[in-house]
Parts: structure tokens; C-alpha cells; sequence
């Protein structure tokens, strides 16, 4: 398992979810995904998604209203076979090849996404 940070930063748009609200339930990523009252919105380049409260507020930063980065470094190792991944937010399928992403060193915050994408985001921290 490596450190990686990002490359550029990027900004994305999002809302709270603070409302009294149960969530909602939707389909993303091959598996069924839970928002909950806290969790965020988030638009990442016409991409939407949720991201848990506890999450987004310890890898977000704001800034300007709306807009924020992500200012944190992740950990992550290349998948050798396909499977699925659960997250705080439900579970998501990847396939051999994909990167399998953490928000801590503990490996509890996960997810994954296509090598594309994630070396298009981020670049091994020197050490």
C-alpha cells in the first residue's frame, strides 16, 4: 500500500444534506449507495455522488461557498482480481487493474475507481 497525493487540485461543488432527512438510497458504482442526513452532495465534474459527513469534513477543505478540494493524501494499491468494496456510503464493484483507494492509513475509508482515473489524479508522496 502506497501514499499518494494529488496532482493538481480540483475543485468540486457540493451541499450538505442537513435537513431532517432518513437520506435516500440510489444506484451507483455497481452496488446500492445510502445518503444520510450530514452526508454531502457532490458534483466532481458532472459527476454526482454522496460522500459520507465525517469523511468529507476531514478531506475537504472550503473554497468558496459550494466549492471545495480535497486536501488530503489517500492510500491505495492496484486490484489484482475484480470484487467489490464496501464504503461508508454502500459498495463499490472495480475490476483487475482498478486502484483501491483509502482516506486513512488504516485502509477503513475505501473505494476504487479505474487506473485512468486515479493516476490522471494522483501521484506517489516521496518518502
Amino acid at each position: 500500500m502506497q501514499e499518494y497525493r494529488r496532482k493538481k487540485l480540483t475543485s468540486v461543488t457540493a451541499v450538505r444534506l442537513d435537513l431532517d432527512t432518513e437520506g435516500f438510497v440510489y444506484q451507483k458504482w455497481g452496488g446500492q449507495q445510502r445518503c444520510k442526513r450530514g452526508d454531502w452532495l457532490v458534483n466532481n465534474q458532472g459527476d454526482v455522488y454522496t460522500i459520507d459527513a465525517e469523511t468529507f469534513e476531514r478531506t475537504y477543505h472550503m473554497v468558496s461557498p459550494g466549492v471545495y478540494q480535497k486536501n488530503s493524501n489517500v492510500w491505495a494499491e492496484k486490484a489484482d482480481t475484480s470484487g467489490t468494496i464496501q464504503t461508508k456510503e454502500g459498495s463499490t464493484a472495480y475490476e483487475a487493474g482498478d486502484y483501491l483507494v483509502y482516506n486513512d492509513s488504516a485502509h477503513k475509508d475505501g473505494y476504487a475507481m479505474s487506473e485512468k482515473t486515479f493516476h490522471s489524479l494522483y501521484e506517489p508522496c516521496e518518502k
